[in-house]
């Protein structure tokens, strides 16, 4: 049996869940209307979330034992379906091996992490679930079959977004925000405590409400095709996505058949503006446009005392010449426009590793002598994948008689997912010679050239001792000049803090996607007293110096000597001519 579609065992009760009550409300309408496109859940560890899931697939009289988990690794043939590779080699008959999509019809099909999922993975699950049919068109095969599913995705937003253009394909999201008292504390332990001392005397208890709730769910959907909505509520969603500033028309679908299902659950047969109300923090939460919006907390006045930087952010106070004078770090946060988008010149990497002895460097000499048929066959290896392609394997002339003498493979697929990490000293002594306001171009240019490549940009600001993404990890969008424009800066420069979050968030990305090409910029005064000897970096980087001062501590060409970086001055990396 599949692990990923094996049956859960002893699953917590859905009805016995405390508290989390817009969630259970969330799940319940997707149960009535699978149609409604999956819940997206975002919330801390402990909340709930995937028990929830799993007691939902228990009210699901169709779908039993029917509670499919979607791996963060899984490939593509592993979710939508495959070629029966026994059936193609020993019968030579082209046979479709379903993937999770077919194991999940009439269940739940649940993902952890959906937000470090790949992107052409929660696209073909996002099209299936509108559907409800899953179609394969691949290897001269075409194959299609039911796939109607509740689809449920989670993610803890500490572990990176969701880039908006698949957050709003999901039909409802729920954000749990939700504290519990000491009461229900108390209730959760005490329950999960009985749960796992005896499932079945605990099941047994819940077993009255979970029926209720499993008859409340059926009755649902059979009143569901007659519920009407009438045109003033219709007019009512509209105008209020009009209002959210919504792009297109899917909040509006997905908003009016959650509220025809809550009033399916309410047993009405029309609905009413209390269904509208329930449900709008549902269709609206993940598509209102205020996604692109700075963090209200950026502007606020750096916190006084403090860890960081002792001496603000600068040890020194600017240049006269920029006409401001005082203690740096004690200065309100200020703005500072970005300068014109430049194309950033970058200088390459170091190289990291050399030959350690003389005979390292002789076995390498008598590698590349070795011959060049092995090289050009080790190359031609390299080139295919290890996915045959079934259509180029029939059709060719060897396999034309009797069995397949040779298997033909499809050429290996060269990831081009590329994130660009940039890291942006914002502390107080930026300000001096509009070196923030430089940097600000620099990263306007690499941000439109990512937008074009279709690469992934995260942003994160640091100073006023703290570090914030700007830009959570997404695809680059096609204008960041606003975001940028209102980044205020002021106070210290909390540097080991913003290295800290930018390695763990290239780990969590390169783990979702092992073939991902990571690079970052740091661009930075190094003026701060962090220490970083224990630091150690180990994709590509490049230490961008915007220290403007009269009198230079070169504390950045230390730093990218510390990290193994690339090092370049500001007036360098803008040396491209602007646009």
């Amino acid at each position: 049996m599949d692990v990923a579609a094996q049956p859960a065992l002893a699953a917590y009760p859905f009805a016995a869940v405390v508290g989390q009550q817009p969630l259970k409300t969330a799940l319940l309408l997707a149960a009535i209307n699978p149609h409604l496109g999956g819940v997206l859940i975002s919330g801390p560890r402990g909340s709930a979330k995937s028990t929830l899931a799993r007691g939902l697939a228990d009210l699901l009289p169709e779908a039993a034992d029917k509670f499919v988990t979607l791996p963060l690794g899984a490939s593509e043939e592993r979710l939508i379906g495959s070629i029966d590779l026994q059936q193609a080699m020993g019968e030579r008959r082209v046979q479709f091996n379903p993937g999770l999509l077919a194991k999940a019809h009439g269940g739940v099909l649940y993902i952890d992490e959906v937000n470090l999922l790949p992107d052409p993975l929660v696209d073909a699950l996002l099209d299936t679930a509108a559907s409800g049919v899953n179609f394969v068109e691949r290897d001269g095969l075409s194959h299609s079959h039911p796939a109607q599913f509740i689809l449920i995705g989670t993610m803890n937003p500490d572990e990176g977004e969701l880039r908006p253009q698949l957050q709003d394909r999901f039909g409802l999201a729920v954000t749990l925000d939700e504290t519990y008292d000491v009461e229900q504390r108390m209730a959760i332990v005490e329950r999960r405590l009985d749960f796992e001392q005896d499932h079945d005397a605990f099941q047994a208890q819940w077993r009255e409400a979970q029926q209720e709730l499993q008859t409340r769910i059926a009755a649902a959907r059979q009143r569901l095709p007659q519920v009407l909505c009438p045109t003033d509520i219709q007019r009512d969603i509209a105008s209020q996505c009009l209002a959210a500033g919504v792009e297109g028309v899917r909040a509006d679908i997905c908003w009016r058949r959650a509220a025809i299902a809550h009033a399916a659950w309410s047993g009405r047969n029309e609905v009413s503006a209390k269904d509208v109300e329930a449900t709008r923090a549902f269709a609206l939460s993940h598509r209102a446009n205020h996604q692109d919006t700075p963090p209200s907390s950026t502007g606020s006045p750096p916190s006084q005392g403090g860890g960081g930087d002792a001496s603000g952010s600068g040890g020194s106070s600017p240049s006269s010449s920029s006409g401001t004078s005082g203690d740096w770090g004690a200065m309100p946060p200020q703005l500072m426009a970005a300068d014109k988008p430049v194309t950033p010149q970058l200088p390459e990497i170091p190289t990291r590793r050399s030959p350690s002895s003389r005979r390292d460097i002789q076995r390498s000499g008598a590698e590349q002598r070795q011959g060049s048929a092995l090289g050009r066959a080790q190359r031609s290896r390299q080139a295919l994948s290890s996915r045959p392609d079934w259509f180029a394997t029939f059709v060719h002339p060897d396999n034309r008689d009797d069995g397949l003498r040779e298997i033909r493979y499809q050429p290996r697929h060269q990831s081009r997912d590329t994130l660009n990490c940039v890291l942006l000293d914002t502390s107080a002594s930026t300000l001096s010679q509009r070196a923030l306001a430089q940097a600000k171009g620099v990263i306007l240019g690499l941000a439109r050239q990512a937008y074009l490549a279709r690469e992934k940009l995260a942003v994160l600001a640091f100073g006023a001792q703290r570090a914030e993404w700007v830009i959570p990890c997404r695809r680059a969008p096609k204008d960041i000049a606003a975001l940028l424009n209102d980044l205020p800066a002021g106070g210290g420069t909390p540097l080991r803090q913003a290295l800290l979050h930018a390695r763990q968030l290239l780990a969590r990305q390169t783990r979702a996607n092992p073939h991902l090409t990571c690079r970052t910029l740091l661009l930075t005064d190094g003026r701060s007293r962090d220490p970083l000897d224990d630091l150690t970096w180990d994709s590509p980087l490049w230490v961008v110096d915007t220290e403007q001062t009269a009198v230079r501590l070169n504390r950045c060409r230390q730093l990218a000597q510390r990290l193994g970086a690339a090092y370049a001055p500001l007036a360098a990396v803008r040396a491209a001519l602007e646009h």
